[in-house]
């Protein structure tokens, strides 16, 4: 098991180095030259060349890709704003500020707002795909199926706006969406995520209900399950014990995905309901052409990708004994 793993991280590190070569090349081998968008209207070519230097941009591609994956190991002192210790993405271009630091800060909105959800949706989308496989084919099965495909094909961009004008301006049932720090105040914190985590979590449990309904449905199909079946043992014995475990493997596979994709930022929800996580971020440094920033959101949520991908892989062992044997 350790072997496994050990090889499954190795190979997540070997991904990420790729794709940070793609990534660095991508954005900094852009013929769109970003000193320009700094150096203003009256820019002269002794400004533009002040500027390029301050950035680090005067460098051939390569060599700033060296420097660029120093940095990331034992930091960088050769900015002009100061020394960036390790991990070093560089200052952002609009800000002036450590790429690093502007994450960290960032971040406890998006785990906030991702934690929160997947909650409300492991509940509500396991628990409504559950009884419709255990009422298969009854009234309650035909209505959570029916109701999760209408609110699966539903969007962030239409169901949130919608959310806001009903509950916060019209009826005033709820205030508006706000990331008040735990630490400071958690009823305000629980409050002002309360409607992100409603309506990220709507779109989710619809899908995991689905899900849920048709791996149950399968399992219950498995020659151990009827097995156990053909011995007398109670329906609801054999639903828990034997075929609820096996329906795990796929729903932990998309929920690895699903997590680690929310921990890199939820970028239509954040920018709904304006909080300032880390999928904000991310428009805000495409807005400003803010390449280091942009390139340290991307390299930050393909990370939480494999590693939750990582943690995945290990819980199958202990969902499935069958993994285990093999």
């Amino acid at each position: 098991m350790l072997r496994f793993i050990f090889r499954r991280t190795l190979g997540a590190v070997v991904i990420l180095v790729l794709l940070t070569v793609v990534a660095f090349l991508l954005f900094f081998g852009m013929p769109r030259d970003p000193a320009l968008l700094m150096c203003g209207k009256t820019c002269t070519p002794d400004a533009l060349a002040n500027i390029h230097k301050t950035l680090g941009i005067d460098k051939s591609i390569p060599e700033q890709f060296w420097i660029f994956l120093q940095g990331l190991f034992v930091g960088r002192d050769d900015f002009a704003q100061g020394p960036c210790p390790a991990p070093c993405f560089g200052y952002s271009y609009h800000t002036n500020e450590n790429v690093w630091s502007t994450l960290i800060d960032r971040l406890p909105t998006t785990v906030s707002l991702a934690i929160g959800s997947a909650v409300l949706f492991l509940l509500v989308g396991l628990g409504s795909g559950l009884l419709a496989a255990w009422k298969r084919g009854t009234v309650v099965d035909k209505t959570f199926t029916a109701g999760a495909m209408v609110l699966s094909s539903m969007q962030i961009y239409f169901l949130g706006p919608l959310v806001l004008a009903l509950l916060v301006f019209q009826l005033h049932l709820f205030d508006q969406p706000k990331y008040v720090p735990f630490t400071d105040n958690p009823p305000s914190w629980f409050t002002g995520l309360i409607i992100p985590w409603a309506v990220l979590s709507t779109i989710f449990a619809a899908q995991y209900t689905r899900m849920a309904r048709s791996s149950m449905i399968e399992q219950l199909q498995e020659e151990h399950v009827r097995t156990a079946r053909a011995k007398g043992m109670s329906r609801s014995y054999v639903f828990f014990r034997y075929a609820w475990r096996g329906s795990l493997i796929p729903i932990v596979t998309i929920f690895g995905i699903d997590i680690g994709s929310l921990l890199g930022g939820a970028i239509i929800t954040e920018y709904t309901f304006g909080l300032p996580g880390l999928g904000r971020l991310a428009v805000e440094a495409v807005n400003f052409s803010d390449l280091p920033l942009l390139l340290g959101v991307m390299l930050f949520s393909a990370a939480m990708i494999l590693l939750f991908n990582i943690i995945v892989d290990a819980c199958y062992a202990f969902i499935d004994p069958r993994v285990r044997l093999s």
